[in-house]
């Protein structure tokens, strides 16, 4: 894989943690998410 690919891949895996993470509990249950899926769903932006 090409070091920039990685690059903008860790960003947009970052971008999506802090997005997520910003929102509140109430927000992200009505799009049918918990807190602590935050991390596989920002993983799955990374790969």
């Amino acid at each position: 894989m090409n070091p920039i690919r990685i690059a903008k891949n860790w960003m947009s895996y970052r971008r999506t943690i802090s997005e997520l993470g910003n929102l509140s509990n109430q927000t992200l249950s009505d799009i049918g998410i918990s807190r602590y899926e935050i991390r596989n769903i920002a993983n799955r932006s990374f790969r």
